[in-house]
């Protein structure tokens, strides 16, 4: 059940990602420049994904903490995610 959430939080984390990153706030444009050059700028995707890749990995090694640890990433992802497309950021 636990690999099922943190998948889940995976696809909301993804999807916050690329909403953050495709807007013009100057955070989001910073990154863009920044990770131009590594894989064309899927770099930021990569870091999600190895993100994710991980926190399933303690999760089927029986680990209980990778499921509250990736629901917590998950709410501060969503909380900046929010701030950022609002413009409270």
């Amino acid at each position: 059940m636990a690999i099922i959430l943190i998948f889940l939080c995976g696809i909301i984390n993804f999807a916050l990602h690329k909403a953050t990153m495709e807007s013009d706030h100057p955070m989001a444009v910073q990154m863009r420049g920044i990770f131009r050059h590594f894989m064309r700028g899927w770099g930021t995707y990569l870091l999600e994904y190895l993100i994710l890749l991980s926190a399933l990995s303690f999760a089927a090694l029986g680990y209980t903490i990778a499921l509250p640890a990736y629901i917590v990433y998950t709410g501060m992802n969503g909380v900046a995610g929010w701030a950022i497309l609002t413009g409270r950021f």
